[in-house]
């Protein structure tokens, strides 16, 4: 099977050539050390970190042949360049990333896949928050273009507690050839669109789904669009223009997390291949 492979831009504040990044933060520290995907070059504790974390950190780190090193916080916010380190950063390789026909073929045992796919979305902090809801869901993976998008970055780590360095996630050159892809394997294509002629709540979202959510301003590109089978929107009781991309997601993404794991199962015939078989 194909092996995850690193980015290759250079990012954070490290070494020439060396492509290190610094994570900032509990979470995405612990989490990047118990997934063990990244290579972790060094991690730092300032002082003042509390014990129990201290030896919960020392002991993840353990396991990874590391130490942890103490330093005082203003130098470790220097490290790390964020002051919203809560007392511990660490300096990492890139996050391995996945080509999608690789995770197409790690999902071919899935009865009924979940991808998530983000159209341009450009705020790091909604990025993070939906990554961490996809996890939570056991979203099959996530998928983002290269181009005009928030790139997986610490502050991406941070948002989502943590819950990047475990996700599976795809970057992709061409979204709508990507969205064809998923399609050709069976998958639904279904785009939250404020303005999308099906409500949520009514769509069958139990098959092989992909779920496409678009930028903060604009939502779904028109081409975008086009490519996606259905288009949904979430009811509201208000006038008030629209949710927040990520309130938005969460809302979506757990009732397909419903539909799939709740006591009363939708009605059959609404995978992709029974439709059109």
């Amino acid at each position: 099977m194909p092996r995850e492979r690193p980015r290759h831009q250079p990012q954070g504040r490290g070494r020439p050539g060396d492509q290190a990044e610094f994570l900032f933060g509990w979470h995405p520290v612990e989490e990047a050390l118990r997934a063990g995907r990244r290579r972790v070059q060094a991690v730092w504790a300032a002082a003042r970190l509390a014990p129990p974390r201290r030896e919960i950190l020392e002991a993840a780190a353990a396991l990874r042949g590391l130490t942890v090193e103490t330093v005082d916080a203003q130098r470790l916010q220097e490290l790390v360049g964020h002051e919203e380190h809560q007392h511990v950063g660490a300096r990492v390789g890139p996050l391995p990333l996945l080509e999608l026909e690789t995770l197409l073929e790690q999902a071919a045992g899935e009865s009924a896949p979940l991808y998530v796919v983000l159209d341009n979305l450009q705020d790091p902090h909604n990025f993070g928050a939906i990554v961490r809801t996809a996890l939570c869901v056991g979203a099959t993976g996530v998928i983002i273009p290269k181009d005009r998008s928030a790139p997986p970055s610490p502050a991406v780590s941070k948002a989502s507690a943590g819950a990047l360095e475990h996700v599976r996630l795809v970057r992709v050159t061409n979204l709508v050839r990507s969205l064809e892809a998923l399609q050709g394997a069976g998958t639904w294509v279904v785009g939250l669109d404020r303005d999308g002629p099906e409500n949520l709540f009514e769509a069958h979202l139990d098959g092989p789904l992909a779920l496409v959510l678009g930028s903060e301003d604009r939502g779904l590109r028109p081409l975008v669009k086009r490519h996606c089978d259905r288009r949904v929107h979430i009811p509201q009781a208000s006038g008030f223009d629209s949710l927040n991309a990520s309130v938005a997601a969460g809302v979506a993404l757990y009732e397909a997390f419903r539909q799939r794991h709740g006591v009363a199962a939708p009605p059959a015939g609404s995978s992709r291949e029974a439709t059109e078989g």
